[in-house]
């Protein structure tokens, strides 16, 4: 069996067995179907994620705008209700796009532990802190998003992996961007930045930053789960209608051009992070 087929098949155990102890947790708190808006943020979102886009700052965005889930169930929400539709998008980018496979596995591996210990951190979180956090964080990623869009940073090269100091580099900050994640921000912008940045090929990051977050995420998930500390209605939204929309963007669309989109994205996430940090602030004078 080659090491990609391994993949797939490892994958795909991870998928069933996320799937299955969703279940057997949503069981205990269903609280009834998502209504048409939490299906249409996940269809929206996870389609433009699949093109590149990103969807947690987009999702946080729409959340905040439309007041349907509480600011310290955001980051439980995002990572448990889009784990789905990443394992379609992992599937799609792993078949179609080349990449060394020991580069992709070990930052696969880093992002996960980064996942896994940040989870336990934010899970247990006071709402104030969250808000914070993700205020500060958005206005960062909306940073890098500029810096995409613009250009600012450097194009990619045309390597298919990472060796040496380069590959240690891709291994440290994939653990901390899946570390972030945690906390409800994207590791599509900057994982994106970092391939160019250690000179891979610009498509060579589609199969690492989604095969790391269909890994991390439901790593991450699990705790959130556990702790309720996620909105059930909101999440399935996510995951029915975004696994179509993932499907429709990688496997008919392919490519769009998404100049303005993104610098939509960009305005939106500023006053995202922006309402995100007056929360907080309101939160802090009505406890204080």
């Amino acid at each position: 069996m080659s090491a990609k087929a391994a993949l797939f098949v490892v994958l795909a155990v991870v998928a069933a067995a996320f799937l299955g102890f969703w279940v057997r947790h949503a069981r205990t708190k269903w609280a009834g179907w998502p209504d048409w808006i939490q299906l249409a943020i996940g269809a929206v979102t996870d389609f433009f994620d699949t093109l590149g886009v990103g969807s947690f700052a987009t999702t946080t965005s729409l959340y905040k705008l439309s007041h349907r889930v509480d600011d310290r169930d955001i980051p439980g929400t995002l990572n448990v209700g889009h784990a789905i539709p990443t394992f379609a998008q992992a599937f799609i980018s792993i078949a179609l796009v080349k990449v060394e496979m020991s580069t992709l596995i070990l930052m696969i591996g880093a992002s996960v532990a980064g996942a896994w210990l940040g989870a336990g951190f934010v899970s247990g979180w006071p709402r104030r802190r969250i808000q914070i956090g993700m205020g500060v964080l958005l206005l960062i990623a909306a940073g890098i998003s500029v810096a995409r869009v613009t250009g600012f940073v450097p194009g990619g090269g045309h390597a298919l992996g990472l060796e040496g100091s380069r590959l240690v580099i891709g291994i440290v900050v994939n653990f901390i961007l899946g570390a972030l994640m945690t906390l409800g921000i994207g590791l599509y912008a900057p994982c994106m930045i970092l391939v160019a940045f250690l000179g891979m090929h610009d498509k060579a990051a589609y199969p690492i930053m989604m095969g790391s977050c269909a890994f991390l995420m439901p790593a991450a998930s699990v705790r959130f789960i556990r702790s309720g500390r996620y909105n059930l209605r909101a999440a399935l939204g996510l995951a029915i209608a975004g696994t179509p929309a993932v499907l429709i963007a990688g496997l008919i669309v392919g490519e769009l051009p998404l100049y303005w989109v993104k610098w939509l994205v960009v305005v939106v996430v500023v006053y995202t992070a922006i309402a995100m940090l007056r929360s907080a602030a309101r939160e802090k004078t009505s406890n204080g």
